[in-house]
């Protein structure tokens, strides 16, 4: 069995390799004709159609394309630092990045997933997955930052996630990798998975009028590796769906010995049968540690929060919250289309796509048509809850997405394609090469009740002869296909920042209008705020120089600071007093072993700087504000610990002292 293995793996290598040298297709250099090249240029000066929010992978960043142009238009820096943005280095910002571990400053963020009201997009919120150190984000579309990130415990790994309910109830989040349960003897022989590992699901609480999360509840379930999920839509609201592997719960080798079984499952949550759990005290209280993580727009000022607990339901005892159903081994995707009733999962190693009933599977529920259990979840016979399956669709099923017309697009990692089929008969309607090893798709709306047919993107994993070559790697990337008539039409390639996995599109007018243009300065409630430049001043406290600054066209107040000592410890509070869109101002100090601010206007920011020996140190504006940019600048002196020099600030006062050959010239 194991060399069967073993041949299957390396017999999928060759096909994939052989994809990007004799296989490639014959119009692999010129798939995109002039004509199509038109259905995606964007005029300057004009607006794009749709916000495209991507996954940035290892980087643990969120980036914001216009489509249909490609255009980047913003990275929202998400679990990494960002410089840029002063992001993590800011005092006010590093609490964002703060775990159970410790500060934490990167992850890799594989999933965005917007906030819906009624099953459609309502531009609210961007909700993304830390999948190292599980966390889950929460973006404000309104002024496209982080607000909140929630530490995750239980869990060793978070690439399930995260999935939103239809009226963004929850936000869901499996974990990857299998664990002892954080309340547990961790310590214990890898080899004793079978006996000592949990997979656990948290269900995340999301309120309605600000966004705040919290852990509402866990699902303690078998030990095994959960990868995608999807919501039930409208008949099959209150339920949840998820791909799951590994159900032969190895340890170590699982390119082989995870791929043992014909089948793995897909996973059906009935939450509200949870909720019901809930509220009549079945949950047990468990003693765990997480950070909840939240930034205050009024104060510009985020705070973490170290929890210990966390109510855990165990689906092996209440039998009727959870039930697996056989899904062709080493299922990726698993999508729930427009109407709830039809649940796509998608097998790795499978040349066929299965497609569930949601109603058959409340009969086969009903009637108990089982055929056993699975550590205590029972398992809901094949053929029951079966609708049909998608013959000879391509090679490498990952994800699917729907245009809610009946139609859904299937990608396909080995072939490196995008199919097209029909969900009622199942048939496979069109074909459209990918370049190469497509991974990820997304139809505007296509997770929820009404997509949008115009556009599908391909987020691919490598380009090869895509683009100019960058050494040793190339650039990451993304393919838009037109699909408003029957046939897909590759229309542009793009590159992205490094990963893309899932990505997901809304039209830009659900956003763009409740954009933030400025933070007004009367409503800063930032405790070092300085509202004007009559408030700015620097203060002693014990080692500690708090200087209140203010920044503006094209000056700081105050720009001249002397009296600092070494040893002591400065805070830059820089206040933006710009009431105007888009005038930014930066802010940075020499030898500062942090990165820069960079303020909005309306905002304070807090930069710490511990000198690191005597003398004059330059500071300056980092972010091109005016014509007088430049001039922008001015300067701290810095003096042994045990000098006399007093504390002063000034701007615009402390000008040159004449020579002492100037001032005993004869006047004239």
């Amino acid at each position: 069995m194991l060399k069967k293995n073993h041949f299957i793996i390396a017999l999928l290598a060759v096909v994939l390799l052989s994809g990007f040298s004799a296989c490639k297709p014959k119009n692999a250099g010129s798939a995109v004709t002039s004509g199509a090249a038109e259905k995606a240029y964007v005029a300057p000066g004009k607006y794009d159609e749709f916000y495209n929010f991507v996954s940035g992978g290892f980087s643990g960043q969120m980036a914001v394309y216009g489509l249909p142009s490609g255009r980047l238009l913003r990275v929202i820096p998400v679990f990494s630092v960002d410089p840029e943005k002063g992001w993590g280095y800011s005092e006010e910002t590093k609490p964002m990045l703060n775990t159970s571990h410790g500060f934490v400053p990167w992850d890799d963020l594989h999933h965005p997933e917007l906030s819906q009201t009624n099953g459609e997009i309502d531009g609210r919120w961007l909700f993304g997955n830390g999948n190292n150190t599980p966390r889950v984000a929460r973006i404000n579309l309104k002024t496209f930052r982080t607000d909140e990130i929630l530490e995750l415990p239980n869990s060793g790994g978070n690439h399930s996630s995260p999935f939103a309910t239809e009226n963004t109830e929850y936000i869901v989040a499996g974990t990857r990798f299998s664990v002892p349960p954080d309340n547990s003897n961790g310590d214990v022989p890898i080899n004793t998975y079978k006996q000592n590992f949990k997979g656990h699901i948290s269900f995340i609480s999301v309120d309605k009028t600000d966004g705040k999360m919290d852990i509402a509840f866990q699902l303690k379930l078998p030990g095994v590796n959960f990868d995608l999920a999807r919501s039930g839509k409208l008949k099959s609201h209150g339920w949840f769906f998820f791909s799951c592997y590994n159900s032969e719960q190895a340890n170590t080798l699982l390119e082989v010995n995870a791929s043992q079984k014909d089948k793995d499952f897909i996973l059906a949550v009935n939450w509200k049968k949870a909720e019901e759990y809930l509220k009549a005290g079945k949950g047990q209280k468990v003693a765990v540690k997480y950070a909840s993580n939240r930034y205050d727009e009024k104060t510009h000022t985020a705070t973490s929060t170290i929890k210990n607990e966390v109510t855990v339901l165990d689906a092996s005892v209440l039998k009727d919250i959870c039930y697996f159903i056989p899904c062709p081994k080493s299922p990726h995707g698993c999508d729930v289309d427009p109407t709830g009733e039809y649940i796509v999962g998608s097998g790795k190693l499978a040349a066929l796509i299965p497609v569930f009933s949601f109603d058959k599977l409340q009969s086969a529920i009903a009637k108990k048509d089982f055929i056993g259990d699975y550590d205590g979840i029972p398992i809901v016979k094949y053929e029951s809850a079966l609708y049909g399956e998608v013959q000879k669709p391509g090679l490498g099923p990952l994800h699917t997405e729907f245009d809610g017309k009946g139609n859904a697009y299937t990608s396909f990692f080995v072939s490196s394609e995008v199919v097209k089929w029909n969900i009622k008969d199942l048939k496979v309607l069109d074909r459209a090469s990918t370049y190469y090893s497509v991974g990820h798709l997304c139809v505007p709306g296509g997770n929820s009740r009404k997509p949008n047919a115009k556009y599908l993107i391909a987020y691919n994993k490598i380009t090869k002869d895509r683009y100019l070559p960058t050494g040793p790697e190339l650039a990451q990337s993304a393919q838009l296909f037109d699909i408003s008539g029957d046939k897909m039409q590759l229309i542009l390639d793009f590159p992205t920042i490094g990963e893309p996995h899932y990505a997901q599109a809304v039209a830009a007018d659900v956003i763009k209008g409740n954009s933030t243009k400025i933070f007004k300065i009367e409503e800063n409630a930032n405790p070092y705020v300085a509202k004007g430049e009559g408030e700015s001043k620097v203060v002693r406290e014990g080692n500690k120089v708090h200087i209140y600054m203010t920044s503006i066209r094209s000056h700081f107040s105050p720009d001249n600071i002397e009296g600092v000592k070494m040893g002591d410890e400065v805070y830059f509070h820089i206040t933006n007093l710009e009431q105007d869109w888009d005038v930014p101002h930066g802010f940075a100090v020499k030898g500062a072993l942090n990165a820069e601010l960079l303020i909005m206007p309306g905002e304070t920011s807090t930069l710490k700087w511990v000198p690191d020996r005597v003398g004059i140190f330059p500071i300056y504006c980092t972010d091109f504000c005016s014509a007088l940019h430049q001039e922008m600048q001015g300067y701290v002196r810095v003096s042994p610990s045990g000098s006399n020099i007093p504390l002063t600030f000034s701007t615009g006062t402390n000008k040159p002292a004449e020579s002492p050959e100037a001032s005993a010239a004869p006047k004239k």
